[in-house]
C-alpha cells in the first residue's frame, strides 16, 4: 500500500482546500465543495472564501445569506457552520442524535427530567410564526413549563439542537454586526428538513464520507469522525469502501480517498496564505500533522488565526487599526517575509474595502 507522508498529505489537502490555487468558482460552488465553513465568528468566512476564490467579492456572499441560498446553523461538532440550504436540509436530519448528545455532554444535570419531545414541540409551537427571535425570547416562552433548569440550558438544546433553526441576516453579512436571531428553518427556506431513509439505510451517511474526501482527502475514519462530530459512520463508510482507493500515512494509519481526486507532486510549490479562525484546513482532521506541528496544535482551538508558509503553519495574524499584524512562529526566510507581507498588504485592503494596504511582520523567534 503507497505511503503519503506528511508533505504529500499537505499539498493533496491544500489542493482540495482550494488554498494551492485559488480556484475560479462561484461562491456557492465553493460553499458546497468545501461542506461548508465553520463560521461562530461571522466574519471569519469572509476571510477563507477570499483566500481560496479569486475575485471574491465580499456581497456575494451577503447576497447568498440574504437570498436563502446559504445558511447559518448549528452543524458538525455543534458549531455554527455556513452551509449551502441544499446541504442543511438533506444533512441536518442525519446530525440530530450527536447534536442533542453534544448539548447533554454540557447541561446532562440542568436538564435531567425535561422530556426532550416535549421541549421540541413547545419550540417549535413557539417558531411556528416564522417571527425570528434570540435565545432568550425563545426560552421565555417556553421556562413556564421548566422552572427548574437554567435558561442557557433550555435556550442551547432547543436552538443547537432539538428545532432546525438558521441564524437570520443581518447577523453574518460583510462588514455588519448584528446578534444572533433563529428562525425555523422550514419557515426560512419554505419546506421541511429531509426524514430520514424509510428503509434504515443511510444515503446521507454515504453522501458525506464522500463528500469529505472530496474536499479534505486523503483520509481516515477518525478525521472524518473528528471533522463531522459523528460516531456512527463505519456502516457508512463500509458502504462505499469498494469506490475508494487506499492509502497508509507515515504513521501506518489506513487513508481513504476517491480514486480521481487530486493528489498534486509533494514538490509543488505552495503559496503564502491567510486562514481565518477555526479554518476547516486545520479543524477538518483528527490528525493535523499534514498542517500544523504538534507544538501549535493548540491554536487550531482557541481561534487564532494563522498564516500558512510553504502550506504548513508558520505565523498568526491579528488587524488592529487597519493594519494586518504578523507574528512568526519559527524563523522566516527573507523570500518568505517578502511574500507574507505582499500576500498581508492585498489582505488589508480586501478587509478595509481597498482604504489601507498596511502590514507588519514581527521579528522572527
Amino acid at each position: 500500500m503507497t505511503v503519503l507522508d506528511d508533505r504529500a498529505l499537505n499539498r493533496a489537502t491544500l489542493a482540495r482546500q482550494l488554498l494551492l490555487d485559488r480556484a475560479d468558482v462561484p461562491v456557492l460552488d465553493a460553499v458546497a465543495h468545501l461542506c461548508g465553513l465553520q463560521a461562530q465568528e461571522p466574519q471569519e468566512p469572509f476571510v477563507g472564501l477570499w483566500s481560496r476564490l479569486r475575485a471574491f467579492a465580499p456581497s456575494a456572499l451577503s447576497d447568498l445569506l440574504t437570498g436563502r441560498h446559504v445558511v447559518r446553523t448549528h452543524l458538525m461538532r455543534r458549531t455554527v457552520h455556513l452551509v449551502t440550504a441544499d446541504d442543511v436540509l438533506a444533512w441536518r436530519t442525519r446530525f440530530d442524535a450527536m447534536l442533542r448528545q453534544r448539548v447533554l455532554g454540557t447541561y446532562r444535570r440542568e436538564l435531567e427530567g425535561v422530556d426532550l419531545a416535549e421541549l421540541a414541540a413547545a419550540g417549535r409551537e413557539v417558531m411556528a410564526d416564522g417571527e425570528p427571535r434570540t435565545m432568550s425570547e425563545l426560552v421565555r416562552a417556553v421556562d413556564g413549563r421548566w422552572p427548574a433548569p437554567g435558561r442557557r440550558a433550555l435556550g442551547e438544546m432547543l436552538v443547537a439542537a432539538l428545532v432546525p433553526v438558521a441564524q437570520t441576516p443581518p447577523r453574518g453579512l460583510w462588514r455588519t454586526r448584528a446578534g444572533v436571531r433563529n428562525v425555523l428553518l422550514s419557515s426560512w427556506l419554505g419546506r421541511d428538513v429531509d426524514p430520514p431513509a424509510p428503509d434504515g439505510s443511510d444515503p446521507v451517511g454515504r453522501a458525506l464520507v464522500r463528500r469529505y474526501l472530496a474536499a479534505y482527502g486523503p483520509a481516515a475514519s477518525a478525521d472524518l469522525r473528528a471533522w463531522c462530530g459523528l460516531a456512527g459512520l463505519p456502516a457508512a463508510v463500509a458502504a462505499v469502501r469498494g469506490e475508494l482507493v487506499s492509502f497508509r500515512d507515515a504513521r501506518g494509519r489506513e487513508l481513504l480517498d476517491l480514486p480521481g481526486a487530486p493528489r498534486p507532486d509533494p514538490g509543488t510549490p505552495a503559496p503564502v496564505r491567510f486562514l481565518p479562525a477555526f479554518d476547516n484546513a486545520i479543524l477538518g482532521y483528527h490528525d493535523r500533522g499534514r498542517i500544523i506541528d504538534d507544538a501549535h496544535r493548540g491554536l487550531s482551538v482557541a481561534g487564532e488565526r494563522v498564516v500558512l508558509v510553504d502550506g504548513r503553519v508558520a505565523a498568526t495574524w491579528t488587524v488592529d487599526a487597519g493594519t494586518v499584524a504578523v507574528t512568526p512562529l519559527r524563523p522566516l526566510s527573507p523570500a518568505d517575509r517578502d511574500a507574507v507581507a505582499g500576500q498581508g498588504e492585498e489582505l488589508a485592503s480586501f478587509l478595509s474595502d481597498h482604504e489601507s494596504s498596511r502590514v507588519r511582520v514581527a521579528a522572527s523567534p
